[in-house]
C-alpha cells in the first residue's frame, strides 16, 4: 500500500505543482499576468482555439468519409484501405510539418508550377492553415478507428433496415450511419484535438503562438516560472475538459457485438454489405486513398528525397552521429518502458488483491485514475510540473540537492516519461489481468504461496503478451516524445526526435530526413498491432 501511494504521489506531483504555483502569487506576478492578459495571451488564446475548431472539424469529416466507406460497403481494395488507412498514425505531425515545409516552398516545384498557371499565386505552409491541414491528416486515425469499430457492429444491420424501407443511399448515411457514428466520433475528435493543444513541434517550427511553444519560451527564455506554470494550468484544464468529453461520448458507445462485415438478421440469413462498382467505387478510391497519400505516403517520400539529395551530406555530418542519437532514443525509451511496466504490473496487482478493506479498495481505484490521468498531460505540463517543485525546494531548502538529481539529467528525463507514459502500460495490463480468472490466484494461496511467487510463477508467465504490448506502446511513445525530452534532457544528450527538431528548425531538412524517418519506422510498430489485432477480429 505505501509502495502504490507513493506511485500516486509522484505521478500526481507534475500537476500539483502547477496547481501550486497560483497559491504564492505576489504583486509582482500578479502584475505580469495582467500584462500577459493584455499582450500575449489573447494571441494564444486565438490561435489554439482557431486550431481546435478547424483540426475537430476536418477529423470529423475525413474520419467519418473513411469509416464510412470501410464499415458499410464493399468494393475492390477495401481489405488493403482498411489497414492503410491507419498508416498516418505513424507519422508525427513535426515529422510531416519538416517535409512539407520543403515541399510547399515558395520557390519549390509545386508553387513554381502554381504560379506559371496562376501568376501572383503565393501559400505559405508555415501558417496557421498549414498546421491545420498537418493536424487533420496525421490525426483522422482517431476518429476513423473508433468509427469503423461502432459501424462495423450495428451499422450495416440498420442501414439494410433503411434500404428496405426505401430511403435513398444519401440519406441512410445522413439519418442513419452518421447518428450512429457520432459519439465515436465525438470521442476520436477529443483525442485529436489533445494531441493538437498538446504538440509544441509545429507549433514552434511554423512560428505559431499557442499555449505549447509559450509554455517553453517562458520558462526556457524568459526564465519567468510562474507565466510557465499559468500557461501549464490553462493547457491543463481545457485538456481536463477534453478528457470529461471523451468519457463521457465513449460511455455512449454501446453496441451490441457482431462479427465481420456480414451481419446476421433476425431469421438468422447472412446480411450482404452493398457493393459498389463504377463511379461510386472510384469515389470510394478517393475517399480512402486522399488521407492515406498526404497523412502518410507523401511525407514519407519526401523525406526519402531529401536524404537522397543530400545524402553526401548526412554522410558525413549525420551518420557519424547517428547512432548516438538512436542510442539515446532506445536507451531512454528501454528504460522507461521496462520501469512503467514494473509500476503498472504493481499497480494491476494491488487492485486485483482481494479481501481489501473499502477505504483500500477506493484508494487503489483513485490511484489507477490518477495514473491514468498522465497521457493526458502534455509533456511541456509534465516538465514544468517537474520543475516547479524543484525551484521552490532549492530555494527554501539551498542544500538540498533535488535539483541536481533531476535537472538536466537521464533521471528528470525517464521520471517525465513515467508520469506521461505509465497510464499506457496500466491498461495493457489490465487488459491482461482480465483474461486470468481469480480461481487461479485462490488455489495458489490455498497452497500457501506468497504474493510475490503467485506474480513471478503464475501471472507473468500468463501475462507476457501484455507486459510485452506495454513495453512496446511506451518505448514507441518515449521516442516520439519532444517537449519533455527538450526541456529535461541532459546537456548534449540530443535523441532522434530533438535533433530532427533541431536540424529542421536550422533549415537543414535534408540532414533531418534520417532521424524523422527513423521516428516514423518506429511507429509504425503499434500501427502494424492494431490492425494485426483488428484482423483476428
Amino acid at each position: 500500500m505505501y509502495f502504490i501511494g507513493l506511485i500516486a504521489f509522484l505521478i500526481s506531483l507534475p500537476v500539483l505543482g502547477i496547481a501550486g504555483a497560483w497559491l504564492h502569487l505576489d504583486a509582482a506576478a500578479i502584475d505580469a499576468l495582467r500584462q500577459q492578459m493584455q499582450t500575449v495571451l489573447p494571441g494564444y488564446l486565438a490561435t489554439s482555439g482557431w486550431l481546435a475548431l478547424f483540426v475537430t472539424l476536418g477529423v470529423v469529416v475525413v474520419g467519418a468519409a473513411t469509416a464510412v466507406a470501410i464499415s458499410l460497403f464493399e468494393f475492390r481494395g477495401k481489405r488493403f484501405f482498411s489497414w492503410a488507412l491507419l498508416l498516418p498514425m505513424a507519422m508525427p505531425a513535426y515529422v510531416s510539418a519538416y517535409a512539407y515545409t520543403d515541399f510547399l516552398q515558395y520557390g519549390g516545384v509545386v508553387q513554381s508550377s502554381l504560379r506559371a498557371l496562376w501568376p501572383g499565386f503565393r501559400f505559405d505552409v508555415r501558417s496557421l492553415s498549414g498546421a491545420i491541414f498537418l493536424f487533420i491528416f496525421t490525426l483522422y486515425p482517431y476518429a476513423y478507428l473508433l468509427a469503423r469499430n461502432a459501424l462495423s457492429e450495428r451499422g450495416a444491420h440498420l442501414m439494410e433496415a433503411a434500404r428496405l424501407l426505401g430511403t435513398p443511399p444519401g440519406e441512410r448515411i445522413r439519418r442513419v450511419a452518421l447518428p450512429l457514428a457520432r459519439p465515436a466520433l465525438m470521442a476520436g475528435a477529443a483525442l485529436a484535438l489533445k494531441e493538437t493543444l498538446a504538440d509544441y513541434g509545429v507549433s514552434a517550427y511554423f512560428g505559431l503562438t499557442t499555449f505549447a511553444t509559450g509554455i517553453y519560451k517562458a520558462w526556457m527564455v524568459m526564465d519567468d516560472r510562474i507565466a510557465a506554470a499559468q500557461y501549464a494550468s490553462l493547457l491543463l484544464l481545457f485538456v481536463a475538459v477534453l478528457l470529461w468529453l471523451e468519457r463521457r461520448e465513449q460511455q455512449r458507445m454501446r453496441f451490441s457485438s457482431v462479427r465481420g462485415n456480414r451481419v446476421s438478421g433476425g431469421d438468422g440469413a447472412e446480411l450482404r454489405l452493398p457493393r459498389l462498382r463504377g463511379a461510386r467505387q472510384v469515389l470510394a478510391w478517393l475517399v480512402c486513398a486522399v488521407p492515406i497519400v498526404l497523412g502518410f505516403v507523401l511525407p514519407v517520400l519526401i523525406l526519402l528525397q531529401l536524404m537522397w539529395r543530400d545524402s553526401e551530406l548526412s554522410m558525413a555530418t549525420n551518420l557519424v552521429r547517428y547512432a548516438g542519437w538512436t542510442w539515446n532514443s532506445f536507451r531512454f525509451g528501454g528504460m522507461a518502458a521496462a520501469i512503467a511496466v514494473m509500476l503498472a504490473l504493481a499497480l494491476c496487482f494491488a487492485q486485483r488483491a482481494s479481501g481489501l478493506p473499502r477505504f483500500k479498495s477506493l484508494f487503489l481505484r483513485t490511484v489507477a485514475r490518477i495514473a491514468a490521468m498522465g497521457y493526458a498531460i502534455p509533456g511541456s505540463v509534465v516538465a514544468v510540473g517537474i520543475l516547479l517543485p524543484l525551484a521552490w525546494l532549492q530555494s527554501v531548502w539551498p542544500g538540498a540537492a533535488a535539483g541536481v538529481w533531476l535537472t538536466a539529467t537521464a533521471l528528470g528525463v525517464i521520471y517525465a516519461y513515467l508520469v506521461r507514459f505509465t497510464a499506457v502500460a496500466v491498461q495493457s495490463v489490465e487488459a491482461g489481468y482480465t483474461r486470468i480468472p481469480m480461481s487461479f490466484d485462490e488455489a495458489a494461496r490455498t497452497m500457501g504461496t506468497s504474493r510475490g511467487r503467485i506474480v513471478q510463477k503464475l501471472h507473468m508467465p500468463l501475462l507476457w503478451r501484455s507486459l510485452a504490448t506495454a513495453a512496446l506502446m511506451v518505448f514507441v511513445d518515449v521516442v516520439k516524445e519532444l517537449p519533455a525530452t527538450l526541456l529535461l534532457r541532459p546537456f548534449n544528450t540530443d535523441t532522434l526526435a530533438v535533433i530532427a527538431h533541431n536540424l529542421a528548425r536550422d533549415e537543414r531538412l535534408g540532414e533531418a530526413a534520417l532521424p524523422a524517418l527513423s521516428i516514423v519506422l518506429v511507429g509504425l510498430i503499434p500501427v502494424l498491432l492494431v490492425t494485426r489485432a483488428l484482423n483476428k477480429r
